[in-house]
């Protein structure tokens, strides 16, 4: 290799194109490395931690087939998920991220089991990314039993399922239909020869949700399925497939459990919201303020709300709303995603409505409903 001169004017040109060299293999291995946070998983029943706070498990118990699910800082994609099973029985996996206790793997700081008696709330929030060439539903499954177990098999199972796809059926039989958390669903109830199961199925898919796990677990109790002395044991989120479904992830998921009773009707709300809205023709605009009437702060907020059939949301200010139209949820902006105690935030949008204007007569503050100002 030839010796440099030490010329100053060549050592300023060598050293700038050594700097731009530097520069592009910096960017080079910023796009191309993967993120340090990433885990595979690909033992049978094998798992890990996400968040500090939630458990991330590969639970390939229908087939022998390799499967393998790969941790990210918010939730896990399906990285493989071969072969198949009938489509006329039971999926092959349940590929999921939980907070609770499963088969004694409990995630960390949980406040599962809890009595159900005891939880006021029980927000959680999904984002889920889809794939075309597979068999699976996308689905929440969450387990009540009489005592409060961290092993085995619990005796009621609720299956919240947000998306399916290909010729599949939850357990059991479609027994009617039901409104839950802002939302009409198919009900199907069933057993599979070791706990009950209600399943409450999305007529079309859902790609991203927040809402309050408690609504279906009261819904459960309202069928005589579990009992308010019973106990909430865990609340995961995955998929459940029969073939294929490398791919398949979800995005990110939350989950929290508030405990301190069932809810006294008395007992003043923890938030209020304003609602005004400015009408005309075929179009409005809506100013929503939030009051955190609880003694502490609330973080990450997010409000959820159903817009009357016919409106839908055409732009917003001062958070995110999506889906545009039915169940919305209004999403604080990264700056500004503090409610302190005693404080509000306010955001508004504009939106566009047919037939007679109504306004939302119902809100969600993280999970926790809201009075109406």
């Amino acid at each position: 290799m030839p010796r440099l001169r030490h010329h100053p004017r060549t050592l300023r040109a060598v050293s700038a194109a050594l700097l731009t060299a530097l520069a592009a293999l910096a960017a080079l291995l910023t796009a191309t490395a993967p993120a340090q946070a990433d885990t595979t998983v690909c033992e049978e029943f094998g798992s890990t931690v996400i968040q500090g706070r939630y458990v991330v498990q590969n639970n390939r118990w229908g087939t022998s087939a390799p499967q393998c699910v790969t941790a990210t800082d918010n939730g896990f994609r399906l990285t493989q998920a071969d072969g198949s099973v009938p489509t006329n029985g039971a999926p092959k996996s349940y590929p999921s991220v939980f907070n609770g206790c499963h088969y004694t793997n409990c995630s960390p700081g949980t406040a599962l089991p809890a009595r159900i008696s005891g939880i006021s709330s029980a927000p959680s929030s999904i984002s889920y990314g889809y794939v075309d060439n597979a068999v699976y539903n996308a689905s929440y499954d969450i387990w009540l039993d009489p005592t409060p177990r961290t092993d085995g098999v619990n005796r009621t199972e609720i299956m919240i399922w947000l998306n399916k796809v290909g010729p599949i059926q939850p357990i059991g039989s479609q027994v009617g239909t039901a409104t839950v958390a802002g939302r009409t669903w198919q009900v199907w109830s069933g057993g599979n020869g070791t706990n009950d199961v209600l399943s409450f199925v999305a007529p079309s898919a859902i790609s991203s949700w927040s809402f309050d796990v408690m609504d279906f677990v009261r819904a459960t109790v309202a069928r005589g399925l579990a009992g308010n002395d019973w106990y909430l044991t865990s609340i995961q989120a995955g998929f459940e497939p029969w073939q294929n479904g490398a791919g398949l992830a979800v995005n990110s998921f939350s989950s929290s459990v508030n405990t301190g009773g069932s809810g006294d009707p008395g007992t003043p709300a923890a938030c209020t919201v304003s609602y005004a809205a400015n009408v005309w023709p075929g179009g409005f605009t809506a100013n929503v303020t939030v009051t955190n009437n609880g003694s502490a702060p609330v973080d990450g907020w997010q409000l959820a709300f159903t817009l009357p059939s016919g409106q839908s949301v055409v732009n917003a200010w001062n958070a995110s709303l999506s889906p545009s139209s039915g169940a919305v949820t209004a999403t604080a902006p990264a700056g500004n995603s503090r409610i302190a105690a005693g404080g509000s935030q306010s955001f508004g949008f504009q939106g566009s409505y047919s037939g007679t204007f109504a306004q939302p007569n119902a809100f969600r503050l993280n999970g926790t409903a809201c009075r109406t100002a």
